[in-house]
């Protein structure tokens, strides 16, 4: 009985081995070419947004900060108007103290007065004057009465002008430290909206940042005040913008101005509507190393010119004390104070 036998195995032939890597990097391709095509699906369904250049941040917060500026100037004006209101307040209370014991004495004269006529009453001197007269001298008594009678009418008139005087300047006072409670009410305000927007804006700033270099040389005309107050400010670059700072680690723009003119021995308010009527008016053309330099219809910046263009100013938050160009913002114009 014939048995069955299997066949023999039959085995593919057997690539070269040439052939095998060729194909592995084909399959290799496609597996790339796959993977692109269902990253770049993923993409389309979910795009990415670039986030903000540093140039475009700090744009942002210029356009802000033109606007948060006028604010914090103001917060400068009514608080030296405050601080001028205080120091009256003090003189006034000092004038005071005299005026209220001079009108505590006059009173308790008046008290005298009225305490004696309610005991004795004005009929018992009346009547002293004609028992104790001698027999045709009344016409003289009673010019004696009406003289003691005048006497005592001075005396409570003097006493009513210490005592109105008193309650005139006392009225003053009084309106004086309304008005203080409400310009500190109204400093409080204005110190959280500025402190909200400074924090606002802080957290935009890019995390790096670039400090410019220090002033560049002067040349031109410059008095020996302008010097010293160039020289105060030209310091100060570098230094961080810190609103109603004054120095002499931080400033504000009118802040700025005023520490330098200090150290030059001139006196300048912190605020910038203050600084622009505390010298002359010069034109452009005319203006020169140490002029302040004016920005806005509300003049709400201010900065040291350095002449050819260029200033030394605390521009906002986030800028240190720098030197700039001032055609960045509208010029309003000139001021020398030396």
């Amino acid at each position: 009985m014939p048995v069955a036998t299997t066949p023999p195995q039959r085995h593919a032939p057997s690539a070269p081995p040439g052939r095998r890597a060729g194909f592995r990097r084909v399959v290799h391709r496609l597996v790339t070419l796959v993977a692109a095509a269902a990253v770049g699906a993923g993409m389309l369904t979910a795009p990415a947004h670039a986030a903000p250049s540093v140039d475009e941040i700090d744009a942002q917060i210029d356009k802000q900060w033109q606007q948060l500026e006028p604010t914090i100037e103001q917060f400068n004006k009514v608080r030296s108007q405050l601080r001028a209101n205080q120091k009256k307040s003090k003189a006034l209370k000092d004038k005071m103290v005299p005026l209220e014991l001079a009108s505590t004495l006059a009173m308790n004269k008046v008290g005298d007065i009225a305490a004696r006529y309610y005991i004795q009453g004005p009929s018992q001197e009346l009547g002293a004057l004609l028992v104790n007269s001698k027999p045709g001298a009344l016409a003289e008594q009673l010019v004696m009465l009406d003289r003691i009678a005048e006497d005592q009418r001075r005396q409570i008139a003097g006493v009513l002008k210490v005592r109105d005087e008193y309650n005139k300047q006392k009225e003053k006072l009084d309106a004086l430290i309304a008005l203080e409670i409400k310009q500190q009410n109204d400093l409080a305000a204005k110190k959280k909206q500025i402190d909200t927007e400074i924090k606002r804006l802080t957290a935009m700033l890019p995390v790096t940042s670039i400090r410019p270099a220090g002033c560049p040389a002067v040349d031109g005309v410059v008095s020996s005040a302008a010097r010293t107050a160039i020289k105060t400010a030209c310091a100060q670059v570098g230094d961080p913008y810190v609103w109603g700072a004054t120095g002499p680690n931080s400033f504000d723009c009118s802040g700025l101005t005023q520490y330098a003119y200090k150290a030059a021995g001139i006196s300048l308010t912190h605020f910038t509507g203050a600084q622009w009527n505390e010298g002359r008016k010069v034109s452009r053309s005319e203006a020169r190393p140490g002029d302040l330099v004016f920005f806005g219809s509300d003049l709400h910046h201010v900065g040291l010119y350095l002449g050819n263009g260029v200033m030394v100013h605390a521009p906002r938050t986030g800028k240190p004390v720098q030197v700039s160009s001032i055609s960045t913002m509208p010029i309003a114009g000139f001021v020398r104070v030396a």
